[in-house]
């Protein structure tokens, strides 16, 4: 996979933690316990450090880079979707960044916030917890409403748990011509069992 030490700097990756081979993770990176880090993301601690606490999930084509001496934080459970870009921001506790939305440098968005997809949080920018944040520039749309939190935290522990089986079976392999008899299928957070009985 691809990890790069620069200037003597080497990313820290815990153990629990899944990268997918394609992420690419440069410099001063700090990725905590079971986190999930997609295909094709890109975190580059070169100008800042990028820290990323217990059970963050960074999807496919998020990109995570700063301003010189900002670092970017993502902390516990943040949930950061498809294609997102945060730049020199602060991601506080159970935040969820919704697909194609840009946080910008010294903004901060709130516990269990939403941002909305496509959204657009300015510089310095300061938004509230618990809120829906939503527009191209982003505001505070309403607050978010408990059932809205716990939806968002039980996708999260799917992620937690998607970064567990990664580890233990996800391995470059060649695609089958035609699917096998039994074809098993892939049930997050639970084990993998066959649809029928082989016995």
């Amino acid at each position: 996979m691809p990890i790069y030490r620069l200037a003597g700097v080497t990313p820290v990756i815990h153990p629990s933690a899944y990268v997918h081979p394609t992420a690419v993770i440069i410099g001063d990176v700090h990725i905590g316990p079971k986190c999930y880090i997609g295909p094709l993301a890109s975190l580059r601690g070169d100008f800042g450090p990028i820290h990323l606490g217990e059970g963050v999930n960074i999807q496919d084509c998020v990109v995570v880079h700063s301003f010189q001496d900002i670092t970017v934080v993502v902390e516990d459970y943040g949930h950061i979707g498809h294609g997102a870009t945060l730049h020199g921001c602060v991601i506080r506790t159970g935040a969820l960044i919704g697909m194609g939305a840009t946080i910008m440098d010294k903004a901060e968005i709130g516990a269990r916030s939403f941002v909305g997809a496509h959204s657009f949080v300015k510089t310095g920018d300061q938004m509230p917890a618990e809120s829906m944040i939503l527009g191209t520039p982003a505001k505070v749309s309403r607050p978010l409403s408990e059932q809205e939190m716990t939806w968002k935290h039980s996708g999260t522990e799917a992620y937690m748990a998607l970064a567990e089986i990664s580890l233990e079976s996800c391995v470059e392999c060649s695609a089958l011509t035609e699917a096998e008899p039994n074809r098993k299928t892939i049930q997050v957070g639970k084990k993998v069992k066959p649809k029928q009985d082989t016995v």
